[in-house]
């Protein structure tokens, strides 16, 4: 039973992979036997990154790139083929967030986040999966969000992104399910990443912050979610033991998205 969980030999592109969620799931699938690549988009980023899947144990593979650029990706992904192979899995987890109320925000800060959390993963999509089909068989993995399902002020672009996201996971898988490709979402929870930090922060008072309270109250389990969280829903999808789940969002979200909340 354990060996549908090994990926030994596959190779692994996980996008953002320099820290946080994407480190976290490029560690998960190093750990289940696969060959690491990710990108960057600055050097001194990259270089970090480097050491640090150094420090685990990991011989991670670095390519400075940025996930909009079609010929930078199309580059990437032909060197990834040559120096370990042709890509087995994908974790489109490159992204950011801009919180600015929608009436404030300018169509280029709204374009900027569309182009990375959305178009990003169309074209890194694009780039591996007639390898795939080659190989005949592929699994994609696309970081999606709690604001595919729900909305909340500030986040027009990014919940309009990650809309977006969940229905090119669903698309992907009904145009190239047929080639023994299966492409699902994972939709995180409240991660607690250095990030969010700022959020989870205690009051001079000692009190919690405001935020982190009414996350820890909207959430059954009763905590924020961690990188490591997302490890084993990480394996799950890249691994055969996924085989017939496609099309598919899980959400890693310790229960929110199922709770209505305390009364008050």
């Amino acid at each position: 039973m354990n060996n549908l969980f090994r990926l030994d030999g596959k190779v692994a592109l996980v996008t953002g992979a320099a820290y946080g969620i994407g480190f976290a799931i490029a560690e998960a699938l190093a750990s289940a036997g696969a060959k690491i690549a990710f990108n960057c988009r600055e050097e001194h980023h990259l270089e970090k990154a480097l050491a640090d899947y150094r420090a685990k144990g990991i011989e991670a593979r670095g390519y400075l790139c940025d996930v909009t650029d079609e010929e930078q990706v199309q580059a990437m992904v032909a060197q990834i083929r040559e120096e370990l192979g042709a890509v087995d899995i994908l974790v489109n987890n490159a992204g950011i967030i801009k919180r600015i109320p929608m009436h404030e925000m300018s169509r280029e800060e709204f374009q900027q986040v569309i182009d990375i959390d959305l178009v990003g993963p169309f074209i890194v999509s694009k780039a591996v999966i007639p390898g795939m089909i080659e190989k005949g068989h592929g699994k994609i993995i696309n970081i999606c969000s709690m604001m595919s399902e729900l909305g909340r002020e500030t986040v027009s672009a990014y919940a309009s992104a990650k809309g977006g996201l969940k229905m090119l996971t669903r698309n992907i898988c009904s145009e190239y399910g047929e080639h023994n490709i299966q492409c699902n979402g994972i939709g995180p929870g409240y991660i607690a990443t250095p990030q969010t930090a700022p959020l989870r922060e205690r009051q001079a008072d000692g009190s919690r912050h405001p935020f982190d309270s009414f996350i820890v109250a909207k959430t059954p389990a009763a905590r924020w979610g961690t990188p490591e969280d997302l490890m084993g829903p990480a394996i799950f999808l890249a691994s055969e033991a996924s085989n017939f789940v496609n099309g598919h969002i899980l959400y890693v979200d310790g229960g929110i998205l199922a709770y209505i909340g305390k009364q008050p």
